[in-house]
């Protein structure tokens, strides 16, 4: 059986099927990288119409790449996701605290999720592009931290999964109106979604 073996190829042909068949959209060509990548990652082309940009969204998270940034991320897998050579070529990198004993003694102290302890970790460190991929609670927590000017926020990517406060959470986070953001609306969403929006902009900077 004849069948396409190098993966860029495959890649590429992918992408290529997509644009085929995803059908009339708006997006500009920086929109369009991360919705079909968005896309790749999940096979599912109702993320064309899930996705949420603010205006500023894509200007504003290259700007903060571009200057090397530390990237808070809620999940190990999102972690794992985010390609490691185009982070060290922008002089990033990409932290995840929830399995930190730290953190864990905290939440366990208060009687709250890790993950809204580990967000909490990220904003005395001051971080200011955070990823969420799993946990609305720290979607939700970070959302606090922003109203009572204690985090250095700048950017947010927000793609909680799940039936319990996700889409919720995205609501709520879209409210702020002085972060840029991006967003995917409901309860679809996950870690490697979140993973492959941060691939997308940094592919806008850096070669593969």
């Amino acid at each position: 059986m004849d069948y396409i073996k190098i993966p860029m190829d495959i890649e590429k042909r992918s992408f290529e099927i997509i644009g085929e068949e995803m059908g009339p959209h708006n997006f500009d060509d920086r929109e369009l990288s991360i919705i079909k990548r968005v896309i790749h990652t999940t096979a599912d082309f109702e993320y064309k119409d899930l996705v949420y940009m603010t205006d500023d969204a894509i200007d504003t998270a290259l700007e903060i790449l571009k200057k090397g940034t530390t990237i808070y991320t809620d999940t190990n897998m999102a972690l794992s996701g985010i390609n490691k050579r185009a982070l060290e070529k922008l002089n990033c990198r990409v932290v995840c605290y929830v399995s930190e004993p730290e953190v864990a003694e905290i939440a366990k102290e208060r009687g709250i999720t890790r993950s809204m302890a580990a967000v909490e970790k990220a904003v005395g460190d001051g971080v200011e592009f955070f990823v969420f991929g799993n946990a609305p609670t720290a979607l939700f927590k970070l959302k606090e931290f922003i109203e009572s000017g204690k985090s250095n926020c700048k950017f947010i990517i927000g793609a909680p999964i799940g039936f319990v406060g996700a889409a919720e959470s995205k609501e709520e986070i879209e409210k702020l109106k002085d972060i840029d953001m991006m967003t995917v609306r409901g309860r679809k969403g996950g870690s490697a979604v979140a993973a492959a929006i941060v691939n997308a902009l940094m592919y806008m900077l850096v070669e593969r």
